[in-house]
């Protein structure tokens, strides 16, 4: 398993994580094809996959989470529910195609880390598994 950290900034963020995966998978050396499992070991972090090309979209999602689960409300937890509900809509993991080595994604697709109760170091765990295809 490949592992990195990402220290956020701001309480609800989500930042790009798409060249740093690439960086882990160039530095393990893979050159194969398969699947990329991207895993976030936290209740109040998320991993999702978006636009990438327009800074706008992730504002939006951004404002969108912040409006459908406000922080202050009517929650048993002290403190934080709103990232923890947040976190179960974002959901901990995505799993991206990989192609001689490449994370494959859609013209305009990016990977978030998906802060919902920073600023933080969060971890994030790679996980790839090879190709079972004749020919990869």
């Amino acid at each position: 398993m490949l592992e990195f950290t990402v220290t956020t900034q701001a309480r609800d963020v989500l930042v790009d994580i798409t060249a740093r995966i690439q960086e882990m998978l160039d530095a393990a050396g893979f050159e194969g094809d398969g699947l990329c499992h991207v895993f976030v070991p936290h209740t109040t972090a998320g991993v999702t996959l978006n636009e990438g090309a327009d800074p706008s979209v992730r504002r939006d999602i951004e404002t969108t989470l912040a409006r459908l689960v406000p922080r202050q409300g009517s929650y048993h937890h002290e403190g934080n529910s709103d990232a923890h509900v947040k976190a179960t809509i974002v959901g901990n993991h995505v799993a991206v195609p990989v192609q001689g080595g490449e994370v494959k994604l859609g013209t305009w697709q990016h990977i978030y880390l998906a802060e919902l109760d920073g600023p933080r170091t969060r971890r994030v765990w790679l996980e790839v598994t090879r190709s079972a295809l004749p020919g990869a």
